[in-house]
């Protein structure tokens, strides 16, 4: 009867879904509002689009997984790298927008400003990284359904991307913030009931004694991989925010740059608060010896005394969180192909590269599914697409505000930060590198470097892309910004 219950729950909340969006869908014929909405969308909806389409239910399962080895410097860095984006936006969306106002993506100024080639690297890189964050979201889902309910993994798994592409192809960024709005409600009015049953309701021992007694290590302000862990977290999480098409869709969706600004501000001190308070919660479960698996660690402290009608909030508000962010996901992926398809395939005029790109998503679901259904670990692969953003951010944004590198600078820039970071990159064990312990032996290094790699290798990808960017700038190359409002024109 219970297993009945779950089910029914994730079927009909799957289905609301579809046939709210398919109501409310004008089934856009219009490539141009496929794409940015009309370019109509006030603040307020706005921050409920952000919000929604960033909270993904990696938020029940990240910041908590991570402060239970990283402590509060990791919980404090994973916050700060997934809020602080939106505050950057304030500065590059109201840039990009300024030089490109008739634009829908940032690769559209990574061909204008750098040529094709940097394009191609920027869009793999993009597309990649969406890619990851879709197979993780269904994952994930598919997971905490199992956990709940004992459903099968490719079960929920069908359900939800197939729920969520019925309604996203047919009324693309449109729909997606209209479904927003409404998922950010029900979102928050379920965050509310958990915050309050974890820190106010007295159902969760939350002992600062204890916690100095059985967590001590973690709250230390001087452990090292606190540290460590926090600014990893700060520059990978920073970094691949800013090369997320869905949130460049809502720059470019804003009516106006004050919407733009109150939209991303509003964000910011919503989505910090939560994942600060999520992630403390990994600390308690570790005084309270409830991280023996630290994926499932809100879960744990919710069901361990909340009974089925926690369990039902749970599983409605991840499914809520995973299809809110699923549909960004989805419309990004198709905004780009749509967008840079005949750039990168060359197939002529002829080729409806709307149709294509719901081709291409629908072929790219089914390998979504797969790795779902197995359950398969995608962190790894999410790390190097960290890796890859952190060595392309520099150069692509430094070229927004100046005029003295072009593509070849900027594309050996990125080529030296990925170089760096992946000789310093662990394997899948983490526990060497290609630098440290196949072409040197790890004890010809100190222990701050050997055993912090993927710190070190987010640092490296980071830093040198810098420096080669500042080395090689050139004062007699004098690009004209004017230039990329010529070239891009609005798709109609």
């Amino acid at each position: 009867m219970i297993f009945d219950l779950y089910n029914f729950i994730l079927l009909g909340i799957c289905l609301f879904f579809v046939i709210f969006g398919l109501v409310f869908s004008k089934n856009e014929k219009s490539i141009s509002s496929y794409l940015n909405a009309g370019r109509s969308i006030r603040s307020k909806s706005l921050t409920a689009s952000i919000v929604a389409s960033c909270f993904g239910v990696w938020i029940l399962i990240g910041p908590s997984e991570a402060a239970t080895w990283g402590g509060i410097g990791a919980v404090v860095g994973y916050a700060l790298g997934q809020a602080c984006p939106y505050l950057a936006m304030n500065i590059l969306g109201k840039r990009l927008r300024s030089i490109m106002p008739q634009g829908n993506s940032l690769t559209q100024f990574v061909f204008a400003r750098y040529g094709k080639t940097m394009l191609q690297v920027i869009l793999l890189l993009s597309l990649f990284y969406m890619f990851i964050y879709l197979c993780a979201e269904v994952t994930a889902i598919a997971k905490v359904v199992q956990l709940i309910s004992g459903t099968d993994l490719w079960k929920t798994s069908l359900i939800i991307l197939v729920s969520t592409l019925i309604y996203t192809l047919k009324g693309g960024l449109r729909i997606s913030i209209l479904t927003d709005k409404f998922q950010f409600i029900i979102i928050s009015i379920f965050l509310i009931l958990i915050f309050y049953y974890l820190f106010l309701s007295g159902n969760i021992n939350i002992d600062i004694n204890l916690i100095t007694s059985k967590a001590s290590t973690l709250i230390d302000p001087k452990y090292f991989y606190g540290y460590t862990a926090g600014i990893t977290f700060f520059i990978a999480v920073f970094a691949t925010n800013l090369f997320d098409q869905g949130v460049w869709q809502r720059v470019f969706a804003a009516k106006s740059m004050d919407d733009v600004e109150k939209g991303f501000k509003n964000s910011f001190f919503i989505v910090l608060p939560v994942i600060l308070l999520l992630g403390f919660c990994g600390i308690v479960a570790v005084s309270l010896d409830q991280a023996k698996d630290p994926s499932t660690i809100i879960f744990s402290l919710l069901l361990s005394s909340g009974g089925m009608m926690f369990a039902i909030a749970i599983l409605i508000l991840a499914l809520t969180l995973v299809i809110s962010s699923m549909d960004t996901l989805i419309n990004a992926i198709s905004s780009l192909i749509i967008i840079d398809g005949k750039k990168i395939f060359n197939s002529g005029s002829k080729l409806n590269y709307l149709n294509f790109s719901k081709l291409f998503i629908i072929i790219l679901s089914v390998l979504v599914f797969f790795i779902a259904s197995k359950g398969l670990s995608v962190l790894y692969m999410f790390l190097l697409a960290d890796l890859l953003c952190c060595a392309a951010a520099f150069p692509v944004f430094y070229g927004m505000f100046k005029q003295d590198i072009n593509g070849k600078i900027a594309l050996l820039s990125v080529i030296a930060g990925l170089v760096g970071g992946l000789l310093f990159f662990p394997n899948l064990t983490f526990e060497k590198s290609i630098l440290i312990g196949v072409l040197f032996d790890a004890s010809l290094f100190p222990s701050w470097i050997s055993t912090a790699l993927l710190f070190w290798s987010f640092v490296v990808a980071t830093i040198l892309p810098i420096i080669t960017t500042l080395i090689l700038r050139k004062p007699s190359i004098q690009f004209s910004f004017v230039r990329i409002k010529q070239i891009i024109l609005d798709i109609k």
